[in-house]
């Protein structure tokens, strides 16, 4: 028996293992028994007069095992992350009924949505922006610049309101006529849901606003 046609077909052997590993362990074990058994079989052929080194069937062992070890430590990490996802909903279970505050863009169906607004203190004149998710501005309206809670209604000077949809609402501060600075209104909302979606943790408020765990500044008791 040739050992490189035994040493080509262990390498292929290995590599079916390692590219199997969603498939389980018993598939990488019964690849291992057969890799065993084809060494034993090269043994016990193996020409007396010139034997083969026990260095190259240990060679062989030693990377076969490190694939089987390498495949192991693969589908451990993916279950520490699974359950790293899980730890991270389980956290925030604590945050469900509780009022959120968080950078965001707006989702208005009709209803008065809160927000914090604030402007830059050094600027003498503040404009609340109003953006559609295509990025136009749909409405300017003059605001104090202090930091305040006010209920957006989204409608114009003659009560119409702005279609259902996803809005980007700042504070843009000015000196003058050239713009100081744009700060992000924080949208409110009563926490309903918690979950994960691509390895993020996601919060679902009552309106059915969407946030990251992450971008939430803070909490209180609803009102």
């Amino acid at each position: 028996m040739d050992f490189s046609t035994l040493s080509a077909t262990a390498g292929g052997t290995a590599a079916r293992g390692a590219a199997s590993s969603a498939g389980g362990s018993s598939v990488l074990s019964s690849d291992f028994e057969t890799f065993i058994r084809m060494l034993t079989v090269q043994m016990e052929n193996q020409d007396p007069l010139n034997p083969i080194e026990s260095t190259e069937f240990a060679t062989q062992l030693a990377t076969f095992s490190g694939v089987e070890q390498q495949v192991k430590t693969n589908d451990l990490l993916s279950a520490l992350g699974a359950q790293m996802s899980l730890l991270g909903v389980s956290q925030m279970s604590g945050w469900i009924g509780m009022e959120g505050r968080a950078i965001a863009p707006v989702m208005f169906d009709g209803a008065p949505v809160p927000l914090t607004i604030s402007g830059d203190g050094l600027a003498d004149r503040h404009e609340l922006i109003v953006r559609d998710s295509s990025g136009n501005e749909v409405q300017r309206l003059a605001v104090s610049g202090d930091r305040e809670e006010i209920a957006w209604l989204g409608s114009d000077p003659d009560g119409t309101l702005l279609p259902s949809g996803t809005y980007d609402i700042s504070v843009e501060s000015y000196s003058g006529d050239e713009i100081v600075a744009s700060t992000p209104a924080q949208v409110h909302g009563r926490i309903i849901e918690a979950r994960t979606e691509a390895g993020q943790t996601l919060l679902v408020m009552e309106s059915g606003q969407e946030v990251a765990a992450s971008a939430v500044l803070g909490l209180r008791l609803p009102r």
